[in-house]
C-alpha cells in the first residue's frame, strides 16, 4: 500500500509539474517584449567675444584708452554663438567703479536683436559715450555682460 500512495503522490506531482509547464509556456506564447530606442539633444546656449572675425582671439578686457568729455569711442568685437540653437544677445553693464560713473558714461552697441545661428560669428560695434557733464571722475571701470538667450 505504501508503494501505491507513493505512486499517487508521484502522479499528482507530475500532473502539477506539467500544469505549471503549460502555464509558463502559455505565458511565454502570449507575451511580447518591445524595445524602443530613444535619443535627444540637450539645448545649449552660449556666446563668446573675440577680437577677430575668425574667432581665435578671445576678448578678456577692453582698454578704451584716454577718453574726453562729450566724446565717443568705438571698438569692434565679434560675437560667436557657441550653442546649438539660434539665440538673441543682450548687453548690460554692472560693477561700475566709481558707482556714479554710470550717470555720465553709456555703453551701447549696433546689434539689432536678430537671431544668431549656432557657430555664426557676427561683428558688433561697442560704443562708449562720455557725457559733456562728466566731472570728478579721472578713471573708471565696469563689467560688460553679454547674455545669449535661445
Amino acid at each position: 500500500m505504501g508503494n501505491a500512495i507513493s505512486a499517487v503522490k508521484l502522479f499528482v506531482a507530475l500532473i502539477a509539474f506539467c500544469a505549471l509547464g503549460v502555464s509558463v509556456l502559455t505565458y511565454a506564447l502570449l507575451s511580447q517584449f518591445v524595445v524602443v530606442s530613444n535619443f535627444a539633444t540637450v539645448k545649449t546656449v552660449g556666446v563668446e567675444v573675440y577680437w577677430n572675425p575668425n574667432a581665435t582671439q578671445l576678448v578678456a578686457n577692453i582698454d578704451w584708452g584716454i577718453v574726453e568729455p562729450n566724446s565717443t569711442v568705438e571698438k569692434t568685437v565679434y560675437m560667436k554663438n557657441l550653442g546649438n540653437v539660434p539665440v538673441t544677445l543682450n548687453l548690460t553693464t554692472k560693477n561700475w567703479n566709481p558707482a556714479n560713473a554710470s550717470n555720465f558714461i553709456l555703453l551701447s552697441w549696433n546689434y539689432t536683436g536678430f537671431l544668431v545661428d549656432p557657430d555664426l560669428v557676427v561683428p558688433v560695434v561697442l560704443t562708449l559715450s562720455i557725457s559733456a557733464e562728466i566731472s570728478g571722475i579721472e578713471s573708471f571701470s565696469f563689467d560688460i555682460i553679454i547674455r545669449a538667450e535661445g
